[in-house]
């Protein structure tokens, strides 16, 4: 549903549902298209084109300069942000921009060219993200709970509280647990060690917790060689969930998690959350533990005191989210368990989602019977479905993409494969289903190494529904939304991309949130307000 303040979708004319009631249009015999004298007289802007369309199947020798001229400009308007209309003063700072985007093209090392963790401190230096971090970016959809805090504070704030006790696995990992005495063995953890002895013991606590770090992230100087390929990048990249979860499913830790949480989104000037979580039960140092609907109660609590202290952030959500590793009658209980947590918590629970790595998990076809279930009930549950985050085209994995829309899904999460998907690609594109793009995830994750050869090019210069998240900033050693939008702004956009598609960019995250339409038009209004500060502020 698309509201007042938050304007309508711009996507190409001839895709509206308004076009498809004309069928009097036809292709003749020199490859010009005859459109039906009333198309032209609902859609004004058809006109020229249709015209282009016309002069370019009779031009003979060079061609007329004017339809070259013409041609660019049809082209540039079907691109994201193409059709929106700038002030004289975002046109000054979207001049500007450009300059600064040829400067940093033509640079010795251009960042979206290489991996993101040799990329970060050229990112860091440039003037285009530093404009970026300030610009009001709209809302986060893409984000998974475990990875929404940065782990310096874990490490430094967290792991220094008392009774945090820590063992070491034998595949070289780590586990986390608070205690009010010493855990027992388990069968990967025969030996806890409280961590303040440990570090009395080692005696540099800086080179410890930099150890620590490393468990819980994907960073490191040398990705190439320390990750040769996928398996071994999404092995260490699921260690790192593990190892993080004992710290946060603490409940005095996860009240301050949630908040610390939306604090660094707020500070990289994020208005709006929507979470992936599997909503953990969470424990208390006697080992006392609570359900599911404490820790949705605590969420609750937290982002309403966050929204009192912040007047400008409008809220937070979360989308239930399970691992696609489950069987069948696993994944109908926690459908049938959404539904009713939903049906309790209905302003803070937005639907469901299965997560894990597509390549190695099962399909969305093979939930198919647990999937049906809300249909079934005659109930609504929305899914938000990860679906193309694979490069291995033609597999079961690969039909995903197909299955997320045949399933209704919200929105597309990742979408890499969704360029190789015509049809796919039109179905989303006229049910105005975005593609959640995470460029450094997908990156980092080694589905694409130079991110101007990423397929969301194509969907870009198509002006597809899609919005801009993070993913696993923890992970990946980010934070907010900044580094993800320079990423896409200036390796997958390139040129073409103007201030026009960063301002549809971010609204595109309110349009295509699953707020109600009188919160996405209060969120379009603040968002503006800030947008307008923004602008007078840089141009």
């Amino acid at each position: 549903m698309w509201t007042e303040a938050c304007g309508k979708p711009r996507g190409v004319f001839w895709e509206t549902a308004e076009t498809q009631d004309l069928g009097s249009s036809r292709l003749l015999d020199d490859g010009t298209l005859q459109w039906h004298p009333e198309m032209i007289s609902i859609f004004p802007a058809v006109a020229p084109y249709v015209l282009l369309l016309g002069l370019m199947g009779s031009a003979d020798g060079m061609p007329d300069p004017a339809q070259r001229d013409l041609l660019m400009r049809q082209e540039a308007s079907r691109q994201t942000g193409g059709r929106v209309a700038l002030t004289a003063a975002e046109q000054k700072l979207g001049a500007s921009l450009h300059r600064q985007k040829e400067r940093e093209m033509s640079a010795a090392q251009f960042p979206p060219a290489i991996h993101f963790f040799k990329a970060k401190p050229l990112i860091q230096k440039s003037s285009i993200f530093k404009l970026l971090q300030k610009m009001p970016k709209g809302a986060a959809l893409h984000i998974h709970g475990s990875t929404l805090v940065g782990v310096d504070w874990l490490v430094r704030n967290v792991t220094y509280r008392p009774h945090c006790y820590i063992c070491f696995t034998w595949d070289n990992s780590v586990r986390f647990l608070f205690s009010d005495r010493r855990p027992f063995p388990r069968w990967d953890c025969f030996y806890w060690q409280l961590l303040e002895t440990l570090r009395a013991k080692i005696g540099d606590p800086t080179g410890f917790d930099s150890s620590l770090m490393q468990h819980l992230t994907l960073f490191t100087e040398d990705p190439d060689n320390e990750y040769p390929n996928q398996d071994v990048v999404w092995e260490k990249f699921e260690k790192a969930f593990i190892a993080a979860a004992g710290l946060i499913t603490h409940a005095p830790v996860l009240r301050d998690y949630f908040y610390k949480g939306l604090e660094e989104l707020h500070q990289d000037n994020i208005m709006y959350l929507e979470l992936r979580s599997g909503i953990s039960k969470t424990y208390e140092l006697d080992g006392t533990v609570h359900d599911k609907v404490w820790t949705l109660k605590t969420f609750q609590q937290v982002t309403k005191k966050f929204v009192d202290d912040h007047s400008d952030f409008l809220g937070a959500r979360i989308i239930i989210s399970v691992h696609r590793a489950l069987s069948v009658s696993e994944v109908k209980g926690a459908i049938k368990e959404a539904i009713q947590l939903q049906n309790d918590f209905p302003d803070i629970v937005a639907g469901f989602d299965l997560v894990g790595r597509e390549d190695s998990g099962r399909s969305l076809w093979y939930f198919r019977e647990a999937l049906s279930m809300p249909a079934d009930l005659g109930v609504t549950l929305p899914y938000f479905f990860h679906a193309g985050e694979t490069d291995d085209e033609g597999t079961d994995v690969d039909q995903n993409i197909l299955d997320a829309l045949l399933f209704n899904t919200t929105r597309i999460g990742h979408g890499y494969a969704l360029a190789h998907h015509p049809l796919a690609k039109e179905l989303s594109r006229r049910r105005n289903v975005a593609v959640e793009l995470c460029p450094i995830s997908n990156q980092v994750l080694k589905l694409v190494s130079d991110l101007r050869n990423h397929p969301a090019a194509v969907l870009m210069s198509e002006g597809h529904p899609m919005v801009i998240s993070s993913d696993d900033p923890s992970l990946f050693g980010t934070t907010g939304l900044s580094y993800d939008f320079y990423q896409a702004f200036v390796g997958i956009g390139g040129l073409k991309a103007n201030l026009g598609t960063l301002k549809e960019l971010a609204l595109n995250s309110i349009r295509y949130s699953s707020l109600p339409a009188h919160l996405k038009d209060r969120g379009c209004v603040m968002w503006q307000k800030r947008w307008d500060t923004f602008i007078a502020d840089h141009s």
